[in-house]
């Protein structure tokens, strides 16, 4: 792997791991609080996950990630929310 491309995983599972710790945040004190009285939890989570997609963009560019495998696992992912969550129900 490119030197950019191992830059580009470091800072996708750093950015995984705020998305982690802002819904952490989210559970706890609420979607429309904020816990530093700045920002509101939502707007941090868009921030971060906006960060997250942003990296998935750079590695499809880069090759590392085709965005038809991706669109894939993503209607695999529904179809087992359908059977095994209620969200689309």
């Amino acid at each position: 792997m490119s030197p950019k491309v191992l830059e580009a995983l470091t800072i996708l599972q750093e950015e995984c791991a705020e998305v982690i710790q802002n819904v952490s945040k989210i559970k706890r004190f609420g979607l429309n609080e904020s816990y530093t009285g700045q920002e509101t939890n939502r707007i941090r989570l868009e921030k971060e996950v906006g960060d997250v997609l942003a990296m998935v963009d750079f590695l499809i560019q880069e090759g590392v990630l085709e965005q038809v495998g991706l669109i894939q696992s993503k209607i695999n992912k529904i179809n087992k929310l359908r059977d095994f969550s209620n969200l689309y129900v």
